[in-house]
C-alpha cells in the first residue's frame, strides 16, 4: 500500500510493534538492494558474527546470528566455496565443523560493511546523527530486555 496515496491509520502509527514491523520492512529492502549481487544479509551477519568472535561452529554461529541451522550450512557452504571462509573438522568432537573467516572473506566484510552503512544512511536519512544513534540505542533495549 502507497502511503502517499493511501494514508496509514493513526491507530497503527501509534502501535511501537507496527511502526518497528514497517521499518524494518523498509530496511531489509533497502540492505537487499545495496547488497544485490554481493552478498547477503544473512552472509553479512555470519561474516560478521565470526569476525567479531573468531572461529565458530555452524550451530553456535546460527545461535549467535538468529539465523536457521540449515540456512546457515546453506551460507557457510557458499562462502566456503567463495573462499571467504575456511570449514575444518572441530578436534575436540569431530561431529562439528570450525568455521574460519580467511583474509579474502574480511576484505569481502568491509566492502559489504560500506554497502550496509550507506544504507542504514538511507534509511535515517530524515533524522540527525545524534537521533540515529537513539534509535539504534533504544531498539537494542528493547531487544537486550526481550
Amino acid at each position: 500500500m502507497d502511503s502517499t496515496t493511501h494514508p496509514t491509520p493513526a491507530r497503527l502509527r501509534v502501535l511501537p510493534s507496527w511502526v518497528i514491523n514497517q521499518a524494518a520492512i523498509a530496511a531489509n529492502r533497502l540492505t537487499d538492494r545495496a547488497l544485490a549481487g554481493t552478498s547477503s544479509r544473512r552472509q553479512f551477519a555470519m561474516l560478521s558474527a565470526l569476525d567479531e568472535f573468531g572461529p565458530s561452529s555452524q550451530a553456535d554461529l546460527g545461535r549467535c546470528t538468529g539465523i536457521d541451522r540449515s540456512d546457515v550450512v546453506t551460507g557457510v557452504n557458499a562462502m566456503v566455496e567463495q573462499g571467504f571462509l575456511q570449514q575444518r573438522p572441530d578436534p575436540a568432537d569431530g561431529r562439528r565443523n570450525i568455521v574460519t573467516l580467511t583474509p579474502a572473506g574480511k576484505d569481502h566484510l568491509e566492502r559489504l560493511s560500506a554497502l550496509i552503512a550507506d544504507a542504514q544512511n538511507e534509511l535515517l536519512r530524515a533524522l540527525s546523527p545524534s537521533e540515529s544513534k537513539m534509535i539504534v540505542d533504544l531498539l537494542n533495549r528493547v531487544l537486550d530486555s526481550g
